[in-house]
């Protein structure tokens, strides 16, 4: 049982290395997470104003890794050009993009409440 567990974890923890190496925007969005963090720790943001930027960030990390998967996936059956496939990557890019514009907008929100109310 632990040792199922273990196994779980660390093919979990190979995927997060894998999207770490292999995708610029996710180490783009883990810096920006870190320093979200930090702010949340700095500026002593409240309860649910650090609940909302976690999981802000927790959702645009989670569309990057879907993201990464569905189009490596997409790679492996059709390595040429393809109108269908063209057609999933750009709809898995536009999930990542509604994710990034709707932490965006918590993040404005949270600071805007913090700072300027």
């Amino acid at each position: 049982m632990i040792t199922k567990i273990y196994h779980s974890f660390l093919f979990a923890w190979n995927g997060l290395q894998t999207t770490w190496k292999e995708e610029q925007n996710f180490r783009i969005e883990i810096l920006v997470g870190v320093v979200v963090v930090f702010c949340i720790l700095f500026f002593q943001f409240s309860f649910i104003e650090t609940v909302l930027s976690v999981i802000a960030i927790a959702v645009v990390l989670t569309a990057e890794i879907i993201n990464t998967a569905i189009e490596d996936l997409c790679n492996k059956v059709e390595p040429q050009h393809d109108f269908v496939i063209g057609k999933i990557k750009d709809t898995m890019a536009a999930f990542v993009l509604i994710s990034v514009l709707g932490a965006a907008i918590v993040g404005f929100m949270v600071f805007y409440n913090h700072f300027l109310v």
